[in-house]
C-alpha cells in the first residue's frame, strides 16, 4: 500500500442494501489498488445495509415477496457470512417466504464482515447529507452545516427519498390534521401495530392493494391476537370492525407458484430465453414500436412452450392479442372482479387451475428479470422507448412481484369471516366526512374514521423533496430520463446532466434512475451487474488518479 500518498476518498450517500452491494463489488475490484481507500457512508437510518425496507427491528408480520428458493444474493468470496439460507439459525423451507427483519439482520452481518476486513476502510456517518458541491475534481458534502471531504467519488443510493404527497394524499393530510380523523402509514409496521390497538370499534380503509396491503392486513388481524386455522380466521375481538382495501382497479396481485415443483413448470426453454435476451438488447436501442415488435416475437413462443408443458393449447394469435392489450392497457384482458381475481390467483398458484396466458407469461417475465436487466441496463435507451418498455415491466408486476399464496389465502379467509370487505375495492368515490372519509361505490356508501396509506411513492424525480437531490436537479446535474421517471445515467451509474454531458465522479444507482435502468425494485438488483459496473468504473478512475499523482 502506498502510504506516501493521501488516501483516496469515496462517499456513498445512502446505506441500504444497494450501498452494500456497491461496497462489496468495489472491495473486490480494489484488490490490486496499492493506495489506501477510505469510504464514508451517509445515512440517518440506524441499521447498516438493511434500510427501512428490511429493518431488523420491523414487525415479524412483514414478509418478503420472494420465496427462499429464489433468494440468490451470494456473499462475496472473501465473506465469512455465506448465503442467506446458510446464515439463518434454522433450516428454512425452500418454499417459505422469510421475514423482512431476518433478511435485514443478514445484510447487517454482511456489512459488519466487510468492514471488519479493513480494506477499504469503511466509516459509517449517521446523518442525512443535505448538500453536495464540486470541490476541485471531486466533491464536498454538507452534514448538519459542516462540510466534509473532498471526496474523489460520490455515489448516491437514496432508495426512496422523501417525496411530495400526491394531491389526494395531501388533501387527506390536511383533513386529518383539522378533523381528528386518523391517517396512518403502512410502515413502519410496528408503529401501525401500536396505533391499531385503539381501532377495535372502527371501520378502517386501506389505500392501495399492492404487496403492502398484505402486511397491513396481518398487522390489523394476527397482530391484534387473531389467528388462521385451516383456511379460517379466528377473531380475537380486538380487530377493527371492518377493513376496506381499495385501489384503482380493485384487484390484488397474483401469488407466486406455491412450490418449487409447480414453479419449475414455468421455466421457458433455454433457447427461448436466449432469443429473448437478444431481442431485449435490440429493443432497448430502437424505437418504441420496433421494440414492441421485437419483444413480442420473442415472448410468444416462450409462452406457447410453457403453456404446452401444462397441457394448455393456445394460438400465437391469442398470445399476440393478449400482449397487444398489455402494452396499451395493462390488466384490461380480464373482466374479473376483485374477489374473483383473488380466488383465481389462489387456484393458479396452487396448481388447481391450469394457467392462462397472463399467469404463464407473468411467471416467465419474473424468471427473466436478470436477462431483462442485463440487456436493457447497459444500453442507451431513447426516452420514448424507455417509457414504453419500463411501463410494460411495471404493469406486469401484478404477476412478477406477487405475494406468497399464504397471504392470498389469508385475505380470502378474512373476507369469509366478514373482517375484510371488498365492496369498495375498485376505484370508489371518496369524499371528506366530518370525522373521516366517505367511500361510495354505486348506491353503497360507507364512512371510515381510519385511513391507512399503503401506496409507495413512484420513482419519479419530479416529486422528490430531499434537499440534496432537489439542489442537484435545480443545478441541472440531475434530469429525468423521461417525464415521470428517474434520473438519466450512463451504464456505470454516472449521472448525466441537463445539457447531456456526464457529471464527473458523481454516480447514482437504484430506483431513482428508473428509465436509465429497469426492474430496480428487486433485492437481487442491489447485488447485480449495475453495482459491478459502477465498481469497475470507480476502480479504474482511482487507479488513473493514483498513477498520475506524485508521491
Amino acid at each position: 500500500m502506498k502510504t506516501d500518498h493521501p488516501a483516496l476518498r469515496i462517499a456513498v450517500i445512502g446505506a441500504g442494501p444497494r450501498s452494500l452491494g456497491a461496497l462489496e463489488a468495489l472491495a473486490a475490484d480494489l484488490r490490486e489498488e496499492k493506495r489506501a481507500v477510505q469510504i464514508d457512508t451517509f445515512d440517518p437510518f440506524p441499521a447498516n445495509a438493511a434500510g427501512p425496507n428490511f429493518d431488523p427491528e420491523e414487525s415479524p408480520l412483514c414478509l418478503l415477496n420472494t420465496a427462499m428458493r429464489d433468494i440468490d444474493i451470494r456473499a462475496p468470496e472473501q465473506s465469512n457470512c455465506g448465503g442467506f439460507a446458510d446464515w439463518l439459525a434454522h433450516d428454512p423451507d425452500p418454499d417459505s417466504f422469510p421475514l423482512r427483519a431476518d433478511l435485514g439482520r443478514y445484510l447487517e452481518a454482511r456489512h459488519s464482515d466487510l468492514a471488519a476486513q479493513g480494506y477499504p476502510t469503511i466509516t459509517r456517518v449517521f446523518g442525512r447529507a443535505d448538500d453536495l458541491r464540486p470541490k476541485g475534481d471531486g466533491w464536498k458534502i454538507s452534514l448538519h452545516g459542516q462540510w466534509l471531504g473532498p471526496y474523489d467519488e460520490v455515489l448516491l443510493t437514496p432508495g426512496q427519498p422523501a417525496s411530495a404527497p400526491d394531491n389526494q394524499l395531501s388533501d387527506w393530510q390536511d383533513h386529518a390534521a383539522r378533523s381528528g380523523a386518523i391517517l396512518a402509514n403502512a410502515y413502519p409496521a410496528r408503529n401501525l401495530a401500536r396505533a391499531a390497538e385503539q381501532w377495535g370499534d372502527k371501520t378502517v380503509a386501506i389505500r392501495g392493494m399492492g404487496l403492502s396491503v398484505f402486511d397491513v392486513l396481518r398487522v390489523l388481524t394476527t397482530g391484534l391476537g387473531g389467528r388462521f386455522e385451516n383456511d379460517q380466521y379466528i377473531a380475537s375481538g380486538r380487530e377493527p370492525a371492518r377493513i376496506l382495501p381499495f385501489s384503482l382497479d380493485g384487484k390484488p396481485p397474483f401469488p407466486k407458484p406455491e412450490t418449487s415443483e409447480l414453479d419449475a413448470l414455468y421455466t421457458p426453454p433455454k433457447a427461448d430465453t436466449e432469443a429473448f435476451s437478444k431481442a431485449m438488447a435490440q429493443a432497448a436501442s430502437t424505437t418504441p414500436d420496433r421494440a414492441r415488435e421485437l419483444l413480442d416475437a420473442a415472448i410468444i413462443p416462450a409462452v406457447r412452450h410453457v403453456l404446452d408443458q401444462h397441457g394448455v393449447t393456445v394460438s400465437d394469435k391469442d398470445i399476440a392479442d393478449w400482449l397487444d392489450k398489455e402494452w396499451d392497457d395493462p390488466g384490461s384482458q380480464s373482466s374479473d372482479g376483485p374477489r374473483e381475481t383473488l380466488q383465481a390467483g389462489i387456484e393458479l398458484a396452487s396448481g388447481q387451475r391450469a394457467p392462462d396466458i397472463g399467469f404463464a407469461f407473468g411467471q416467465i417475465w419474473r424468471k427473466w428479470q436478470d436477462e431483462i436487466r442485463a440487456a436493457y441496463n447497459p444500453a442507451e435507451t431513447p426516452p420514448d422507448t424507455a417509457e414504453k418498455i419500463v411501463g410494460f415491466d411495471e404493469g406486469l408486476k401484478r404477476y412478477s412481484y406477487g405475494q406468497p399464496i399464504s397471504s392470498a389465502r389469508e385475505m380470502e379467509a378474512l373476507i369469509k369471516a366478514g373482517v375484510v370487505d371488498l365492496g369498495h375495492a375498485a376505484d370508489p368515490d371518496i369524499e371528506l366526512a366530518k370525522s373521516g372519509w366517505q367511500l361510495s361505490s354505486g348506491e353503497r356508501e360507507t364512512e371510515v374514521s381510519v385511513m391507512v396509506d399503503s401506496v409507495l411513492p413512484s420513482p419519479n424525480l419530479s416529486i422528490v423533496t430531499d434537499p440534496l437531490i432537489c439542489d442537484l436537479i435545480d443545478k441541472g446535474s440531475l434530469c429525468e430520463t423521461a417525464k415521470g421517471m428517474g434520473a438519466r445515467t450512463t451504464p456505470d451509474g454516472t449521472v448525466i446532466g441537463r445539457d447531456g454531458t456526464p457529471i464527473p465522479h458523481l454516480c447514482l444507482l437504484g430506483r431513482m434512475s428508473l428509465g436509465s435502468v429497469i426492474a430496480v425494485d428487486s433485492l437481487h438488483d442491489c447485488f447485480g451487474e449495475a453495482a459491478k459496473r459502477w465498481a469497475k468504473g470507480v476502480a479504474e478512475r482511482l487507479k488513473q488518479k493514483s498513477d498520475i499523482e506524485p508521491a
